[in-house]
């Protein structure tokens, strides 16, 4: 398992019974998590003393309790700032533990001795583009929720990024891709958080199963001469991190050479020491990068 175990402002305090426990800074949010199934005693005295509370509904949905909360706040992972706030379907605009991908990610770009392009597709809040920027690359940064781009453009902007060689697009990532290959446009490294199901700005359906193996392909075809890393992303229940690698293997590495590996994305427990699960990626790089993340 990848651990994102580098931060100051995000602290997961406990889990359990279905719930976490989580610091954002000085804010504490209790918030449903489907892989913490196991029961725990609860001792935290922060499980009684939160500031918002994410409750499911019975009839599908939820809502938050907040009174203490404000509507955002800030905070920090390294030289990056980012803007927090209670979503709907219990999201606050950030998933912490992508933190282990964006030092990876970093680490690449400030070591490849030259100019990076980085496409980053279906790219919410922009964690990756600003991590990339931040890094030294030029970054591409696509979403089809125009919200979406301008909280990623306010979190750039929040991180001294405003400036930034960042192009920020509003599309469907599969025809703005398509588009960037009929007009011989090439990335160095392209990043991908590809939702379980969606629908463009056009009313463009996608479901991860049918779609990701052909959306991987065109992607492969945007890649330039000298590729530095592809990194998949999936929070779909049931997809292991293997069939990332998988598609990797077949559709870049085949072409490129290079390592490929993949893992289980996790967040250190405080009050166990334990790790929760959250989510999986496949990495493939042109350096080989030994076997870790294999299973």
């Amino acid at each position: 398992m990848w651990i994102a175990d580098r931060w100051e402002d995000y602290e997961l305090l406990d889990c359990g019974c279905g719930q976490r426990l989580e610091r954002w800074d000085r804010q504490v949010l209790v918030r449903p998590d489907p892989q913490a199934i196991w029961e725990t005693p609860r001792r935290h005295p922060a499980w009684r003393k939160a500031d918002g509370r994410y409750l499911r509904s019975s009839t599908g949905g939820g809502h938050w309790e907040k009174e203490a909360l404000p509507e955002s706040w800030k905070i920090r992972y390294g030289a990056l700032t980012f803007q927090v706030k209670p979503m709907n379907f219990k999201h606050t605009g950030l998933f912490p533990e992508q933190a282990v991908n964006w030092d990876f990610m970093a680490e690449k770009i400030r070591g490849a001795g030259r100019p990076i392009r980085v496409l980053n597709l279906f790219a919410y809040t922009g964690g990756a583009t600003l991590a990339c920027a931040k890094a030294g690359a030029s970054v591409c940064h696509v979403d089809a929720a125009k919200g979406m781009v301008t909280w990623a453009r306010e979190n750039a902007r929040l991180s001294g990024l405003a400036e930034a060689p960042v192009r920020w697009i509003v599309d469907d990532c599969a025809k703005f891709v398509e588009r960037e290959i009929r007009r011989g446009k090439t990335y160095d490294a392209i990043v991908m958080d590809p939702p379980s199901y969606g629908r463009g700005p056009g009313g463009e359906v996608w479901k991860l199963e049918e779609d990701l193996y052909p959306f991987v392909e065109l992607c492969a075809g945007a890649l330039s001469d000298e590729p530095l890393f592809v990194l998949i992303n999936s929070y779909t229940t049931g997809l292991a991190p293997s069939v990332l690698g998988y598609l990797l293997e077949l559709l870049v590495k085949k072409r490129h050479g290079g390592e490929c590996t993949w893992d289980e994305l996790g967040l250190p427990v405080r009050e166990t020491g334990l790790a929760l699960p959250c989510g999986a990626t496949g990495r493939w790089s042109c350096e080989r990068a030994g076997r870790r993340g294999r299973r």
